[in-house]
């Protein structure tokens, strides 16, 4: 089969989805897959103008080009129209949930507008067991034998990371910041936390100001670096070095922050929230956001070193669950149903 990927969101800096589609890509060529990725250098992915232009006009003229036999739109959004059957990975419903912050017409468009499409496609895979309760909670009349779970890979290099001990010090939160990441959470542990720092890297949103400012309130503005986004050499190191990831979402569809931090052996505290304990299982506390004082006690634990048997021992059980072999051999078999189903 000749399968074309949308890997629009792979162009520029490229943040969670980027990397998913490039891991996804390498990983189904591995397998023996004719895979066509699509993307145009020229349109800014995160405009919104371009992005609808992309997804409604240039995708579906450049999978008809490459003479595709399937569409996998790996971003979440699809085309109206199509002539080819099309797979989409659903990350998460998040804006239907937790987006009320966003402008009313990206609310509609990443949101209904696409969720309303999902009942034509041919399959679907989501990134969780619970991404598929949600979508199939919040679109009517879809067809739950084509929604199917297909965990993200993690790539090789964090399970190659070498650990020689955290610094004691550095709390590591991966992701955009924004208001569902909670980022607030983790600066409100910081005054219970004598000499430890938190380093936030991702793309900003206004939500940064809002934190900036409770750090400031609490005089702890000193112990907040936003890195913003970094290359992969300093974020590898970032995992190498720190002494616990954090992610205290509220909401998330997979969270590769957690998967690349027990890929990695780091210690790793996230909430109780959505997919976060389907994502770490027993390898790492999780804990609700309501208070703040089991986050103070769980992050110092790790900060003196508490939790670093646990991380490797739950290691090499993480590499194998979130490879992008196991999840390319998924996906294979997601595009399959999605042939048979449209040639009935």
């Amino acid at each position: 089969m000749r399968v074309a990927i949308d890997a629009q969101l792979a162009v520029g800096t490229a943040t969670g989805i980027g990397e998913y589609v490039n891991g996804l890509v390498v990983a189904l060529q591995a397998e023996g897959i004719d895979i066509v990725p699509l993307f145009e250098p020229k349109l800014d992915p995160w405009r919104f103008d371009r992005r609808v232009y992309w997804d409604q006009v240039l995708l579906p003229q450049r999978a008809r080009a490459c003479g595709a036999d399937l569409l996998h739109c790996a971003s979440g959004t699809v085309p109206v129209t199509s002539t080819m059957p099309i797979v989409a990975t659903v990350h998460d419903v998040a804006w239907l949930r937790v987006q009320e912050h966003a402008r009313p017409y990206a609310r509609y468009y990443f949101g209904r507008f696409a969720t309303d499409r999902y009942r034509r496609l041919a399959a679907i895979a989501v990134d969780s067991a619970f991404s598929r309760s949600e979508l199939l909670e919040m679109v009517e009349g879809l067809s739950a034998d084509r929604v199917r779970v297909v965990y993200p890979g993690v790539a090789a290099d964090f399970g190659a990371i070498e650990r020689r001990g955290g610094d004691g010090r550095t709390i590591l939160v991966v992701g955009t910041v924004e208001r569902r990441k909670n980022l607030e959470l983790i600066v409100r542990c910081l005054p219970f936390l004598e000499n430890a720092r938190v380093v936030s890297v991702g793309p900003h949103t206004p939500y940064r100001d809002e934190c900036a400012a409770i750090a400031r309130d609490l005089g702890v503005e000193d112990r907040l670096e936003f890195c913003g986004y970094v290359d992969r050499e300093r974020l590898l190191q970032l995992y190498a070095t720190c002494g616990v990831v954090a992610m205290p979402s509220r909401y998330e569809g997979f969270g590769y922050g957690v998967a690349q931090a027990l890929c990695a052996g780091v210690p790793c505290v996230s909430s109780d929230c959505s997919s976060l304990p389907e994502i770490v299982q027993n390898d790492a506390p999780a804990l609700p956001i309501e208070h703040v004082q089991p986050w103070v006690e769980a992050l110092n634990a790790a900060l003196r070193g508490e939790a670093d048997s646990r991380a490797r021992a739950a290691r090499s059980g993480a590499v194998e669950r979130f490879s992008w072999k196991r999840s390319a051999q998924a996906m294979i078999e997601t595009y399959e149903l999605a042939l048979a189903a449209s040639s009935r």
